[in-house]
């Protein structure tokens, strides 16, 4: 587009409400059920929302890899994560990205330097009046 803007990816229902259940595993720390959910969508999406989800999908992965002592892990997923996402703009398909991006950042930051991680993970935020 010669706005730089990429466009949204159009959800049929079922992928709709696959991305709605994906979003709230994210939310309850469910990171591995997550992956799963959100993969069945990365695996038929096409450009240029191929690499938001397969983003989405890597900080779920992330943070399960940090839920299971696999800190080398959590980091090389978190950084693959934020370098997939970074393209998108702050709001895309309904999510809030640009907190989640800022969230994901600040664990990477704390992991790479050996700090103590926040209590809680993240989670995803979807825009007001936007279903997932």
């Amino acid at each position: 587009m010669s706005d730089g803007a990429v466009p949204e990816p159009s959800l049929p229902d079922e992928e709709r409400d696959a991305f709605a259940k994906g979003v709230a595993q994210f939310n309850d720390g469910l990171f591995f059920e997550c992956h799963d959910t959100l993969e069945e969508i990365w695996s038929g999406a096409r450009v240029p929302s191929r690499d938001f989800f397969q983003g989405l999908i890597q900080a779920a992965v992330g943070f399960y890899h940090l839920g299971n002592g696999n800190r080398p892990g959590a980091i090389t997923l978190m950084r693959r994560s934020l370098a997939r996402l970074e393209r998108y703009p702050g709001r895309y398909a309904g999510v809030e990205l640009a907190p989640l991006r800022d969230a994901v950042a600040g664990w990477l930051a704390c992991l790479e330097s050996g700090g103590t991680a926040p209590s809680r993970p993240p989670t995803i935020a979807m825009a007001a009046g936007r279903p997932a």
